[in-house]
């Protein structure tokens, strides 16, 4: 899967039901050391484009489905 195929897919926290966001851009978190991913970063615009940003562990990610990314906190 390449980093742009993220973008435009629903992040949902599966232990809360809640639905986090709309994936607008997307960023990774390599380890130097190893080459394993750490984190995805999740650039959010708003309405008047400000910035946000979310921080998702990579093993938090348990389904990256055709429309959505599920996550767990354990």
């Amino acid at each position: 899967m390449r980093l742009k195929e993220l973008s435009q897919k629903e992040v949902i926290d599966v232990d809360e039901g809640k639905k986090l966001g709309i994936l607008g851009k997307a960023d990774l978190i390599v380890d130097p050391d190893n080459g394993l991913i750490q984190s995805l970063i999740i650039l959010n615009e708003g309405l008047f484009k400000s910035r946000d940003h979310i921080e998702i562990e990579w093993k938090q990610i348990s389904i990256i489905g055709e429309d959505t990314i599920l996550l767990k906190k354990d």
